[in-house]
């Protein structure tokens, strides 16, 4: 099995080849430069390729790995929507994802956005490096007995009921499945999980029903102070209507891993770049703001879980037996 893997970053590789001993059948080829219609070209003579969760796996990205023979999409990560699921269906080309590496890593870093921005630890910081040390603008609220409501309690979603009720809060969630492992936890509709919780923390995955989940409309039935913090896909929130909610001082706080505007910017350093628009400055410019680059799952133990889970979907394949829970269809597709 001939792998060709794109967007290498040096944690990517390292978290690989530590796995490697342990895949013999299996070579990879690392590029830096991530797929697109010109660089897919590279995989002639691969059976396979592997992506990330920024990488556009586009129509024609697909009719150009179809020619070169490639057989197996590898996504070293649980997100799907950045890949036409239908055309790969087409191609005869088989889509394989990390459904959970670490849902630990991305809810720990969920409530590391929602402790920060609650206790201003970003603005603390940067007054503490100028000597100043005045605690005016730091006050914050107590997480203890208030409500934190989670929508979407899948793995990860699941992980931050249990971090959140650690905290001694209530918990209510959203779900279409009643995980009946969270017996802590109490399932309610949207609309009062929007309109009760001073803590909303997005975890459910993007579709056309959960597209633009967080509008206008979400933001003015949610509780006046309230937290929201978002690690799983950007386009759950419309970016727009979340600036004027901030203008309109709606939120204690806003913690985000994800947004609309990431691709061009999420793991690149972008530092001597002019941004081409505003959005990713604009939010950047409220104090009660964060924003980090798609990094909840930037743990040693994810990255070894990924790298594993990988390869053992490109071996499954090779041998004739692809998991079939780690098999992306195009009935899934957004």
């Amino acid at each position: 099995m001939k792998i060709l893997f794109y967007d290498t970053k040096s944690y990517d590789r390292e978290s690989f080849e530590a796995v490697a001993d342990r895949f013999p059948s299996v070579e990879i080829d690392y590029l830096e430069a991530d797929i697109s219609v010109k660089t897919a070209r590279l995989a002639m003579g691969y059976d396979a390729v592997c992506v990330f969760v920024a990488s556009e796996v586009t129509a024609d990205v697909i009719g150009i790995l179809k020619k070169m023979g490639v057989r197996l999409i590898l996504l070293r990560c649980a997100g799907f929507n950045n890949v036409d699921l239908e055309r790969c269906a087409e191609c005869g080309i088989t889509v394989m994802r990390v459904p959970g590496y670490s849902p630990e890593a991305v809810a720990e870093h969920a409530m590391a956005l929602a402790l920060a921005v609650n206790r201003r630890i970003h603005k603390a910081y940067i007054k503490v490096r100028e000597n100043n040390f005045s605690l005016m603008g730091l006050t914050g609220t107590n997480f203890h007995g208030k409500v934190a409501g989670i929508i979407g309690t899948g793995k990860i979603g699941s992980a931050m009921c249990r971090i959140c009720r650690g905290f001694g809060m209530e918990v209510i969630a959203n779900d279409a499945y009643h995980n009946p492992e969270l017996d802590f936890v109490r399932y309610v509709s949207l609309d009062e999980l929007i309109s009760k919780s001073d803590l909303i923390s997005l975890h459910c995955p993007l579709t056309e029903e959960t597209y633009h989940l967080v509008n206008s409309d979400t933001i003015s039935r949610m509780k006046n102070k309230v937290i929201l913090v978002n690690t799983s896909r950007g386009a759950l929130i419309k970016t727009e209507d979340l600036i004027a909610g901030i203008r309109e001082r709606k939120f204690a706080g806003v913690g985000l891993d994800v947004y609309e505007e990431e691709n061009e910017n999420v793991f690149e350093n972008r530092e001597d770049d002019i941004l081409k628009t505003s959005i990713t400055a604009r939010l950047l410019s409220f104090p009660n703001v964060i924003v980090t680059s798609h990094q909840g799952f930037l743990t040693a133990e994810a990255l070894s879980a990924i790298s594993e889970t990988t390869l053992e979907n490109a071996v499954s394949f090779e041998n004739g037996e692809p998991l079939a829970c780690n098999t992306v269809r195009a009935e899934a597709a957004v």
